[in-house]
């Protein structure tokens, strides 16, 4: 039986980033999935993850990131780049979170490269805040040092939300954060389109989400 729903936040409850990043290098004259060839490189250690686990600050990552597009012979700005982590919000999938919490548990497992406090603290927030306030639990990358698809991330999702990962759900738009939550015994759902994830949502909760 599952107790507990589990959103990535960029890509599922917003906009893909990847949208963005594809109008960048469009206008950058950047060859498609160049954003995406870099963040596949060295994935465990490369500029996107260390900025996201906090290990360097966004000066540090452009520098880091814009060496890594040098090294491939290629001219990136790596703060356009992140400027496309902000994506607009999708009501359907919000109230889906929202109906969730009402007889669930939920949580927020999300890859950021600033603690979501400390952005609304700064006026750079958003509509976060508002969607925040639905979770029971908050897990961020650039809090707890660890980040999707590190098992150990997922770990201290179920260890606040208090459930097993066999009685979770995990919705997230990039496969290989879900390739270990689904190892983990979680049953996942890929977001593209966000009619269809909920559709395979209201199956696996069994009630209406709309």
């Amino acid at each position: 039986m599952i107790e507990a729903v589990l959103f990535d936040f960029g890509g599922v409850l917003t906009s893909s980033p990847f949208e963005a990043f594809a109008a960048y290098e469009a206008e950058a004259g950047l060859p498609p999935d160049t954003i995406r060839r870099l963040n596949a490189t060295n994935p465990d250690n490369n500029a996107w993850a260390r900025m996201e686990r906090r290990e360097v600050d966004e000066a540090g990552f452009c520098d880091l990131f814009e060496a890594e597009a040098a090294a491939l012979g290629l001219v990136v700005d790596a703060r356009r780049v992140l400027a496309g982590l902000r994506g607009e919000v999708r009501p359907v999938v919000v109230e889906a979170l929202r109906r969730c919490s009402e007889r669930l548990r939920t949580a927020l497992l999300t890859n950021n490269v600033m603690p979501m406090a400390e952005a609304a603290a700064l006026g750079q927030g958003g509509d976060a805040a508002s969607i925040v306030d639905l979770f029971d639990v908050v897990v961020e990358s650039s809090v707890v040092g660890c980040r999707k698809p590190e098992q150990r991330f997922y770990e201290l999702a179920c260890e606040q939300l208090g459930v097993v990962p066999e009685a979770c759900v995990f919705l997230d738009d990039l496969g290989v954060n879900l390739k270990p939550a689904r190892a983990m015994g979680m049953t996942t759902i890929k977001v593209a389109d966000p009619d269809d994830a909920i559709a395979e949502l209201v199956a696996a909760v069994g009630f209406p989400l709309g």
